[in-house]
């Protein structure tokens, strides 16, 4: 990768992950801190208050994506961090947990992950991609991970209004990075591509429900493993980033070889559909390990470990490839339509993780998630196979 690339994609890496650390930083201490707010006695309040960032996100993500391409990347990345600052400074003025739930969904409005992918995608040769995306992925995990470690010490020091205004001062500070540090790419050559394309493109559907599952079964997990963490390990909350802290790093220096294998040898078809394999057996192994009595700590551990080297490949892949399967022209709705699946897979997630939690048992959880991943790994078998990507020009950039 050249320097312009690598500065491209770090900067908008960074700016994705400040993105999913306003979903993941009140995931541990939120549901606690909600109890104390008028109108937190409400289970399904609560529910809401955590969601709706996902739900708003997935109203937006369409529309921003398609303005993306009509009227450039970065204004509308500027305008969603606005809309995300906003929002953020609502829910640190709540008084009650309904205003906690308009701020949430103000967040989300400012949907801005499919220009932020369309960008790096604009900004980068093909051969070089799919890194750029795990710069992405690893930024994900390491949001979760920085998350579960800073939470409560952030909710100690600041409260839950400290934390939002933080995230709002670091939104504007992302604005700043979006105007000085990342580089202009070069203007995509003018294209008319219809929506209905984007929407009827056979490949593209098979990522958009590979999304849709990948962010469901996260989710979902999610509200089964910190208790399960509690159960096995005796390990309370506040705690539990000695878990995964270790496990998120290790797992995305380990899901690097593959996938600069598959991309240099042109078999990144096999190297995501054994990454989905391997998310089957995560969640038939969790299935087992959490229908006993006591759960063994090591188990969990290794579970979680395959657990994140799947998630990382497909987060660094599936974005990749939707932005070498869509046209160029349309690049910004196809990422919409990928982005919109992603958000309305965590909000599915959350909801439906909680729902069969509190009627049919944790475990059942990873029976939802091994469907959905039966499904997927059979879509996916069937999909065309990238051919390895030579040099490229290099995308101009100002």
């Amino acid at each position: 990768m050249t320097r312009t690339e690598v500065r491209a994609s770090a900067s908008l890496a960074s700016i994705f992950a400040l993105r999913m650390l306003g979903l993941f930083l009140i995931l541990p201490v939120f549901s606690v801190h909600a109890r104390s707010m008028p109108g937190g006695d409400s289970a399904t309040l609560i529910g809401l208050a955590m969601g709706m960032y996902g739900l708003t996100q997935s109203f937006g993500q369409i529309p921003f994506g398609i303005a993306s391409d009509r009227y450039g990347r970065k204004r509308i990345i500027i305008i969603g961090l606005l809309l995300f600052a906003l929002g953020s400074f609502v829910a640190a003025m709540a008084n009650h947990i309904g205003w906690v739930i308009v701020g949430r969904a103000i967040q989300g409005a400012g949907a801005i992950s499919a220009a932020i992918t369309a960008l790096i995608a604009d900004s980068t040769r093909e051969e070089h991609r799919t890194k750029a995306m795990a710069m992405v992925g690893g930024s994900i995990g390491l949001s979760f991970a920085l998350s579960l470690v800073a939470a409560p010490l952030l909710y100690s020091a600041i409260g839950m209004g400290g934390m939002f205004a933080l995230i709002g001062l670091m939104s504007i500070a992302a604005i700043l990075v979006v105007i000085y540090v990342v580089p202009q790419a070069a203007p995509l050559p003018p294209q008319t591509v219809r929506f209905a394309e984007v929407l009827k493109n056979r490949e593209l559907m098979r990522l958009n429900y590979g999304v849709f599952a990948l962010h469901l079964t996260q989710m979902a997990m999610f509200v089964v493993v910190p208790a399960a963490l509690v159960r096995g390990m005796g390990l309370p909350v506040a705690e539990h980033w000695k878990v995964y802290l270790p496990v998120v790093l290790l797992s995305f220096v380990l899901m690097l070889p593959p996938v600069f294998i598959g991309e240099k040898q042109g078999r990144m078809k096999q190297v995501f559909v054994g990454a989905i394999a391997l998310l089957l057996l995560v969640q038939g192994g969790m299935w087992l390990v959490l229908s006993q009595p006591a759960p063994h700590w090591m188990a969990l551990v290794g579970l979680l470990l395959a657990f994140f080297i799947a998630f990382n490949i497909l987060e660094a892949s599936q974005p990749s490839l939707v932005s070498r399967i869509a046209p160029p022209g349309g690049r910004g709705a196809a990422l919409g339509v990928y982005n919109t699946l992603q958000a309305l897979g965590l909000f599915c997630g959350g909801a439906a993780g909680g729902w069969l939690t509190q009627h049919s048992g944790p475990s059942t959880v990873f029976i939802l998630g091994a469907g959905l991943t039966v499904v997927w790994l059979i879509i996916a078998s069937n999909m065309q196979n990238l051919p390895r990507r030579g040099p490229r020009q290099q995308p101009a950039a100002v």
